[in-house]
């Protein structure tokens, strides 16, 4: 789905640290290691971005555009 604006259990804002979480994940880097130098030290925190399944991609193929009329 859409990644939370912010932590369900503290409040804390953790959406504008997503890709760049998703982006050193994918060069190799150690996820707690990344979670540190974000700043993410809270458990509820880390679980946001760790636990966060992106399907959204697979939502939009089942997408419906509405016709106007005349066409």
């Amino acid at each position: 789905m859409i990644i939370p604006v912010r932590c369900f259990t503290c409040g804390k804002v953790v959406a504008d640290k997503y890709d760049q979480f998703k982006r050193e994940i994918r060069q190799g880097e150690d996820p707690a290691t990344v979670l540190d130098n974000l700043g993410l030290n809270r458990y509820c925190c880390r679980r946001m971005l760790l636990a966060h399944i992106d399907i959204i991609d697979s939502f939009m193929a089942f997408a419906t555009i509405p016709q106007t009329e005349g066409t």
